[in-house]
């Protein structure tokens, strides 16, 4: 089966563990999803390898609050440990480069993005990337096909798109694989690059705030710019926006639906407490 597949079941666990307010059995969960609750545990296992009651404390609505308290990450520390963009976050090596200021106002002018469509564990994904790396990944899960293109698209409108999904293949696979080498090409302003950059020193497993982010990057009053280009990072999972929380432990938004953002959350603390 499909990562896909497995990402839609546990979406539906999701909805179903919030709606009951209270901890599932298994045999309960197992039954709401129509399923036999040997089937429902062995998608569990090959989704994230913990079991489903394990699952729903990752996924409570006061997961990140607990997350803020226990893995808390100053990214100056993150940096110190060599938990940057160019070191390794498990056993997937990333390497990224920015876009010139100039270039990157050009709006991708003169740039050439491949793009494809993939299965991935948190739903369909789209990615995009130029000669250098991956430049876009987005998933369409909750937003749709074609909200997904539409929104990538926008960000370098000067660009020539093409679709060549072998051309990208190399890197996508080593992103959901979490091995290989994943190169990145992040085009953006010059504020959204040091954001970025900042979000690729939260280590897998761990989260941070948006006013640490600011106060990291020299400009602690400017919270609210930070949230902004958070929001605006087109490649989600790999420059992980996912793991910025509110200094509440309110998730805050994701750009591609907060049901992909538990269920990343929630699959990073189980893989790292494995």
């Amino acid at each position: 089966m499909s990562q896909s597949y497995h990402y839609n079941v546990m979406r539906r666990a999701i909805a179903l563990i919030d709606a009951s307010g209270e901890g599932l059995t298994l045999e309960e969960l197992a039954g709401e999803m129509g399923m036999s609750a040997a089937h429902f545990q062995r998608l569990f296992s090959a989704w994230v390898g913990v079991s489903p009651k394990r699952y729903q404390q990752y996924l409570a609505l006061g997961h990140a609050k607990e997350m803020l308290a226990q893995r808390f990450t100053t990214l100056e520390a993150a940096e110190a440990a060599g938990l940057s963009g160019t070191g390794r976050l498990h056993d997937l090596f990333l390497r990224w480069e920015a876009m010139s200021p100039g270039a990157a106002a050009r709006r991708g002018a003169g740039l050439r993005i491949s793009y494809g469509w993939f299965p991935s564990p948190f739903g369909e994904a789209l990615a995009m990337g130029t000669g250098r790396g991956l430049c876009g990944l987005a998933f369409a899960g909750e937003v749709g096909r074609e909200a997904a293109m539409r929104d990538l698209c926008a960000r370098w409108p000067e660009a020539d798109f093409t679709e060549s999904p072998e051309a990208v293949a190399p890197w996508v696979a080593s992103a959901f694989a979490g091995r290989g080498e994943a190169r990145l090409h992040m085009i953006g302003a010059p504020f959204q690059i040091k954001v970025w950059e900042a979000l690729l020193r939260i280590p897998s497993g761990h989260v941070t705030t948006y006013s640490e982010i600011a106060r990291a990057i020299g400009h602690p009053r400017a919270v609210r710019a930070v949230g902004t280009a958070v929001g605006r990072n087109p490649v989600s999972l790999l420059i992980p926006c996912h793991r910025a929380l509110r200094k509440s432990g309110a998730l805050g938004g994701y750009h591609w639906g907060l049901p992909v953002k538990r269920a990343i959350l929630a699959r990073e603390s189980a893989q790292a407490e494995g």
